[in-house]
């Protein structure tokens, strides 16, 4: 009796909840007080040495009529995403695609072309990218080889962000394994099958592998275009924001805000109009994903 009164007292809801308490107290406590602060902090002036004083609007208002270097960190940032997300999901699907393939050693090379994400955007990354890609680094050694004299890649405004973009695009890896999990995903008969009516490579790509694997594609698309978006570790290590505010990008505007002029109130209305944008652009993409993306199930019920 009293083992069974113990186990119905732990069937109860109250057991889910004090086993989940740990996680809700620090989504309370980490997440959602620090995130309501920032909102009250937007319509402040607050420079952290001074006690918050109310502005209301007028951060807002000075962000998005009279803030120059607002317009060209967003300009970069838009550059950066519209360019290095398109070109990392195109690289990581491409390689994913060729490890898809059953040879000796696959392996082995599947960890090796994954180990440059396993690094993330640490600063040793960074520090090696910036030495690779300066005016004497490996990339122009390289070059010199072949009689071609390079330049300083991350002092030149016409280069400097395309650097940023490579970096981003070279570690691939982690769209890389979500893509090749959605390729073992697909039947091969599907492939035999358009194989004996006479389709080619190219024709079974755009014909059963995009429209499969659009889902995966969907996913792979909202994480790095949110990603994208907070970029900061690289432009802050490798250039600075520079030359001539050519990878001033948002999140590293907002971090000169916020810790280099201790505008705290300002960097925090910078904050949350980079999470509206967000949600802007991820709303977006799902809404265009009615056009585009294909369910499996679906397939089945209209058949």
């Amino acid at each position: 009796m009293m083992v069974r009164r113990f186990l119905g007292r732990w069937e109860s809801p109250v057991a889910g909840y004090l086993f989940l308490s740990p996680w809700l107290i620090g989504l309370l406590l980490l997440t959602f007080w620090p995130m309501a602060q920032s909102l009250y902090f937007s319509f402040t002036k607050y420079s952290l040495l001074e006690t918050p004083v109310w502005f209301g609007l007028g951060n807002y208002e000075r962000i998005l009529t009279a803030d120059a270097a607002f317009a060209q960190s967003l300009k970069v940032t838009l550059l950066f995403v519209l360019f290095s997300v398109p070109l990392k999901l195109s690289a990581a699907l491409l390689v994913a695609i060729l490890l898809k393939q059953n040879i000796r050693g696959m392996s082995f090379y599947r960890t090796m072309i994954y180990l440059p994400s396993l690094i993330g955007t640490s600063i040793a990354v960074s520090i090696l990218w910036k030495n690779i890609f300066a005016k004497d680094g490996l990339f122009n050694q390289f070059l010199a080889l072949f009689g071609i004299q390079g330049v300083s890649w991350i002092t030149n405004p016409n280069t400097a962000l395309s650097t940023l973009v490579l970096l981003v695009v070279w570690q691939f890896g982690s769209s890389m394994v979500i893509f090749l999990a959605g390729l073992k995903q697909i039947s091969s008969e599907l492939y035999e099958a358009a194989s004996v009516d006479g389709a080619g490579r190219f024709r079974q790509f755009f014909n059963i592998t995009i429209p499969l694997l659009s889902p995966v594609i969907l996913f792979n698309l909202v994480l790095q275009t949110i990603g994208s978006f907070q970029m900061f570790t690289q432009a802050f290590i490798i250039t600075e924001g520079g030359p001539i505010n050519s990878t001033y990008m948002y999140a590293l505007y907002l971090y000169d805000r916020a810790f280099g002029r201790l505008q705290m109130g300002y960097a925090s209305a910078l904050a949350w109009i980079l999470l509206v944008m967000i949600a802007v652009c991820t709303a977006l993409i799902f809404l265009s994903s009615r056009y585009w993306v294909h369910y499996e199930n679906e397939g089945r019920k209209a058949r």
